[in-house]
């Protein structure tokens, strides 16, 4: 039996369904394996002040410290993060808050090896207390946690030491891979462990029957993400203004919203573009099934589970050269690349509108995408690890 620890700051809760579901999903899916046993560490952090009491941190402070979240046995524990510092001490904070819980949790679960789910704060911290209890442990790089915290001056040196002290490397592309190498973490440690996807709720369906059910006539865009500059929201809105009969729905929340609600009626787009809000993750494939196109024009990514959900679901994408785009967007049915302009998005856009691919076709370009796999693979590569230390 394989005993696996999986830390992960980036986990779903009550107040962020969707916040880190794909981490939650993959875990899921390991747990399910008969010789895993997992238990799950989902840190919390707060500043040291009031401010726990306000917006979302009082949502975040309200918390169960354990419970039951689909079948998976989660902690949440507290850990300080002190605003204005860029990162430079959460790190340290989460291994003491840490410490005294896995030392009591070992008791009942002594664990072979700590998977950790996003590079920082949790790799650093995840290396200390494998060093701590005798453990391996493994550290999977998603995308911000390289492309922000890799490259932010207070925290770029512990991600790098945290890369090459880690017994076991994952990355969600080749593109990360690469840019994980381009920090100085060596490339041939670094694994490539892909997302999956569930096929039995994204996948092609009547388009124009899904389209009726929105009241949407014409072509529909969709775009998926939270609402944040690196998502590129705007660069969609701005196309789509060049697209006349078109019509976007943005499924997504964040502090972007007072912008992008003024970039839409400052061009007079309000009944062609609509802000969705956080769409559950639930309702989502019936989005995906009838768009048109998906388009998202990030500024980084690591490899989106939203450009595999549209894919499965026969919808085409266009997307920058970010991340794993290239790994993705490997034939014409799947859709386009293009550069991170209103104008260069528009172009691919209605080349795709004009020219519509097979959704069949489509969905074909997410075959290799499997939660199944990924579970087998994530197990194996752990169980190598561990036995490496034996």
């Amino acid at each position: 039996m394989l005993r696996v620890l999986t830390l992960s700051t980036l986990f779903p809760d009550a107040s962020r369904p969707n916040f880190g579901i794909f981490v939650e999903r993959q875990t899921r899916g390991l747990a399910a394996l008969p010789d895993v046993e997992l238990r799950v560490v989902a840190p919390i952090g707060l500043p040291p002040f009031p401010l726990d009491r306000l917006g979302h941190y009082r949502a975040l402070a309200s918390l169960p410290r354990r419970e039951q979240w689909r079948g998976l046995d989660v902690r949440r524990p507290r850990f300080t993060v002190l605003p204005g510092t860029g990162g430079r001490f959460h790190a340290g904070a989460l291994i003491r808050a840490l410490t005294p819980l896995l030392s009591d949790m070992r008791t009942a679960f002594p664990f072979d090896i700590i998977d950790t789910e996003f590079f920082f704060p949790d790799g650093p911290a995840a290396v200390a207390l494998g060093r701590r209890f005798g453990v391996p442990v493994s550290i999977k790089a998603r995308g911000a946690d390289i492309h922000h915290w890799g490259h932010a001056p207070a925290t770029a040196a512990q991600v790098v030491q945290a890369g090459r002290d880690a017994d076991g490397l994952l990355a969600v592309s080749d593109a990360m891979r690469d840019d994980m190498a381009s920090l100085g973490i060596r490339a041939d440690r670094v694994a490539v462990h892909r997302t999956g996807i569930d096929r039995s709720r994204f996948h092609p369906r009547d388009r124009c029957a899904e389209k009726a059910r929105l009241g949407v006539t014409g072509p529909l865009i969709l775009s998926v993400g939270a609402l944040i500059p690196r998502k590129g929201h705007d660069v969609v809105i701005d196309a789509v203004a060049r697209l006349p009969g078109t019509t976007l729905l943005i499924a997504g929340e964040g502090p972007e919203r007072p912008a992008l609600e003024e970039r839409i009626a400052e061009a007079g787009l309000g009944e062609r573009v609509q802000l969705l809000g956080a769409v559950p993750h639930g309702e989502l494939p019936a989005l995906f099934a009838a768009a048109d196109v998906m388009a998202l024009a990030s500024a980084s990514e690591g490899l989106a589970n939203v450009w595999v959900e549209a894919l499965a679901s026969g919808t085409p994408i266009v997307i920058t050269p970010a991340g794993g785009a290239r790994e993705t967007v490997d034939r014409p049915a799947a859709g386009r690349i293009a550069e991170r302009t209103p104008e260069d998005f528009a172009s691919a856009i209605a080349e795709v509108l004009l020219d519509p691919p097979d959704p069949g076709a489509v969905a074909a370009a997410a075959e290799r995408f499997s939660w199944e796999t990924n579970a087998m693979q994530l197990r194996d590569h752990l169980a190598q690890l561990v036995e490496a230390r034996r």
